[in-house]
């Protein structure tokens, strides 16, 4: 897929965002700029965002995809009752080997209840 001004916009949406949105959000966000784009072509350009690198993508409990940039590595935790994702600071060193495998990358998904649902 090559750069387009719709892909820029979407990669611009996720990288400003703190509140780790999901498709539609970036879809209702991305009309205010190009009002035609299709729900479809954010879809398609998410997904390529994906297999591409350049952003995450966080699946929660009620199999509701989120969407985070990866400017920082950071984990993340999901309230079982509301769907909350939350970015959570590292916590620990990073491991570069596993049964002497090479780690080049690690996400840790914290599941839980949040405060506002206790």
């Amino acid at each position: 897929m090559r750069n387009t001004k719709q892909k820029d916009l979407i990669l611009k949406i996720i990288n400003n965002s703190c509140n780790h949105p999901t498709a539609n959000e970036v879809y209702e966000i991305a009309r205010l700029d190009i009002p035609n784009i299709s729900l479809g072509t954010v879809y398609r350009i998410l997904n390529n965002l994906v297999e591409k690198g350049k952003i995450r993508n966080i699946n929660t409990m009620d199999d509701i995809h989120h969407y985070d940039n990866i400017n920082h590595k950071h984990d993340h935790f999901i309230c079982i009752k509301c769907g909350l994702v939350e970015d959570v600071e590292k916590k620990s060193k990073e491991i570069k080997t596993i049964n002497n495998n090479q780690v080049l990358d690690c996400d840790i998904t914290y599941k839980g209840i949040c405060e506002k649902c206790i």
